[in-house]
This record gives C-alpha cells, structure tokens and sequence, in this order.
C-alpha cells in the first residue's frame, strides 16, 4: 500500500481502524468519527430540504419477508442468518423493503404521493473475505438511502429532484464532473417485459430531461429495476461509481404496496431508490484518496490546533479554543510540553488545516496568530479569527484548498 491509499491513511491519521477477528467491521476512531458525522449531518440538511421525512427501521427481520421481498432469493448467500428458535431470521442488508412497510401502514390516499422517506440504513453483507477493501468494501455499513413513492407521472420530476441534490453534493465535494450510465434489466430479475420497459423508458427519459446523456450498460440493472449509475473522478483520474436512481415497479407489487386512487380503486405506486454516496465509509475513502488525506476544512475532523507559545498562555488559550467550539469549528488544543514547532509537525501530520498560536501579544491584545498548511500567517483579532474560519467551515468553501500542491499529501 502506498502513503495516499485510504487504509493508510486511516492508521496514519487516527481515523479508524480493523482487526483480523472481526473482518469487514469498522472500528471508528473520535477522528474518523467527526468525519463520518459531518457527512451524515450535511446529508440530512439536504435531504430534509428536499422534503424527506427520516425514518428508521430495524436490522434483524424474518427470513420469511425477505423470501417475500426477492431479497433472500437474490443475496440469500450473503446474508447473515440468525435464528430465534424456529424462527429464521437475518440481518438486512438494504432497508428498502423495510420502507414499504412503512408506507403500507395505513390507507394512503393519491393526494399524499410523492411520499419521499430517507434513513441512514446500517447494513450487513457477508461478502466473501477476499473482496474486503478496507473500508471501501465492508461487512457492515451504513447508506444514506432514500425511496419515493409515487405515480408513474411523478416519476421525471422525482428523478430530477435527485439529480439536482446528487449535483449540488458532489459539487460540494470537490466532484463538479461525473459520467452517467443506465443499467438496463438484467437475465435474471423479477418482473415481466412490460414493467421492464415501462421502467427503462421512463427512468431514460428522465435523464435526459435533465440534460443528460447516459451510456448504456447492458444487463447491470438492478433485480427489480433499472438504474441511472453516477461515477465520480478523482484527481488521479480513477472513476468511481457512487450515486444511483432506480425505478422500481416489483417491490410494491410483492409486498403489496397501493393507495387509493382518484376514481376511488386501489393502485400501485411505483418506488424510486436513490442514494448519493451509496456507503458513507465508502465516500470517506475516495475523498481522503481524492484529497491526498488533506481535506477541505469543513470536512477535517480537527479544523483548528489552538498552540499555546508558552504556559503563561493557558488561560487565554483556553478562552480561543471556547470561542472556536461555541461558532460550530472542531477545535483542538495542542498545548503539551512539547516546543511550539514540534506541536505545529505534530498538527501538520494530522492533517489539521489551521493553527492558532497564541502568544504573549496575541494574549494581551485580544488577538490570535492564524497558521495555515503552506506556512502563511494572519495576525487578526479573535473575533475576526472565528468569523474566517466560522465561514470556511461552510460545506464546500475552499474545497479546492486541499488540492493545492502545497497540501497535497502529508
């Protein structure tokens, strides 16, 4: 492995770590931890924004409704089986079934579709020990997965709707350009020709209502859908495959999905998944290869080391450090014996983007000394000091300030 692949990383950075006895189990450091929520949390932002409703549903379920789903047909073999007495039951490793449930509880009318529902679904796949990839490819994950229900005229509106939020995120990223493809039906999958068809055309049309020109990927549909996939490029020109829209017409039929429908009969709706990152550990992986472990400073797990010169600075160190924390910016203190410059390697492994170092001047005058990675000072007021960094820390400002030749690497 070299310095910039991720499983390094991860060691290097204090960000998490795996062991040979729990293969494909992810054990998240405070560090990685940070990063890990602030993605989660400006997903959520998004998401809610974009009128979904969170929910959450459980991991352990009967054998029996998975059997019903397709699922246990389909993944049965990498699926993590327990049993409670004579029940069989496993351990879910998509929740979009778990969403139909959802819905399906109460009478639902077609005044209320689209219904648009998101969670962060913990998921497990025995994937077989040779395909593990750090944590690009694990056991257990977690997606931020999300399914519309809707009518079939809902459908285009539903798709852009995704589109433009996919956009906005990996914008945000650092991501401005990705390629599209639509996985059409594969040999073996559920459904008859005319759902197929339906879907595919529909779900085409969609994208290029949004202007876009997907390439055709034959047979790499989904069991119960075609999708449109989204693949990244990172800056060493490795693509990525990440986002997904698929239109489903199977599940809502297997698991008895309707709702009432303007002349008063019973219809079926048809079922968008969709996901940005598809496996947030996933996501943390590309970006920390795409970034050179250096990332953007609304994404660093620490985004500011307050550097005392001296002891006779604690108190007032102490006072900076609040100041950052109460504005929302990960500060953290780098005040141990240490001299000044070996606390600034110490911070710069880390990958921390900014110092504050706080001297006798800076103490006496209110202010503090502001270090960025290449080197460069600032000498501002405290208050103007939160309110630089309060705005960097805004999801993708400076994005591109961790691909600059002097932060690249460690």
């Amino acid at each position: 492995m070299d310095d910039l692949d991720h499983r390094n990383l991860g060691v290097k950075l204090k960000l998490w770590h795996l062991q040979e006895d729990a293969p494909g189990m992810v054990f998240w450091h405070p560090r990685g931890y940070a990063v890990y929520r602030v993605l989660e949390d400006y997903v959520r932002r998004k998401m809610r924004r974009a009128g979904y409703a969170e929910v959450r549903t459980p991991q352990l379920l009967p054998q029996e409704f998975w059997g019903r789903s397709g699922h246990w047909d389909k993944f049965g073999e990498h699926m993590f089986r327990v049993d409670d007495g004579d029940l069989a039951m496993a351990l879910k490793p998509m929740s979009c079934p778990c969403h139909v449930q959802i819905f399906n509880k109460g009478l639902r009318s077609w005044r209320e579709l689209p219904i648009r529902y998101a969670e962060f679904g913990a998921c497990h796949r025995n994937e077989p020990s040779g395909s593990l990839h750090g944590i690009m490819r694990t056991r257990a994950f977690e997606q931020d997965d999300a399914h519309v229900f809707c009518r079939e005229q809902d459908v285009e509106g539903e798709v852009a709707r995704f589109i433009a939020l996919l956009d906005e995120v990996y914008c945000d990223l650092g991501f401005p350009d990705y390629e599209v493809a639509l996985a059409t039906r594969p040999a073996v999958r559920a459904g008859d020709d005319a759902t197929w068809d339906l879907s595919e055309a529909k779900l085409g049309d969609a994208a290029r209502q949004c202007g876009l020109a997907p390439q055709i990927n034959p047979g790499e549909g989904a069991f119960y859908g075609p999708k449109l996939e989204f693949a990244l490029r990172d800056r060493l020109g490795r693509s990525w495959q990440c986002g997904t829209v698929q239109l489903d017409g199977v599940l809502p039929q297997r698991l008895e999905a309707s709702y009432v429908a303007p002349d008063g009969s019973r219809a079926r709706p048809l079922m968008i998944h969709h996901a940005i990152f598809g496996s947030l550990s996933r996501m943390i992986a590309i970006l920390l290869e795409h970034h050179g472990g250096v990332l953007p400073f609304w994404l660093s797990p620490d985004q500011v080391a307050v550097a005392p010169i001296s002891k006779d600075q604690a108190a007032y160190s102490a006072d900076v450090l609040a100041a950052f924390e109460d504005a929302g910016i990960r500060a953290v203190a780098y005040d141990g014996a240490d001299t000044l410059s070996r606390r600034i390697v110490a911070a710069h492994e880390m990958a921390v983007p900014v110092m504050a170092i706080v001297g006798g001047r800076e103490m006496r005058d209110g202010r503090v000394s502001l270090r960025e990675r290449d080197g460069s000072q600032a000498d501002v007021p405290l208050a103007e000091a939160v309110s630089r960094l309060r705005a960097r820390a805004r999801p993708g400002a400076f994005v591109a300030e961790a691909l600059s030749p002097a932060n690249a690497g460690s």
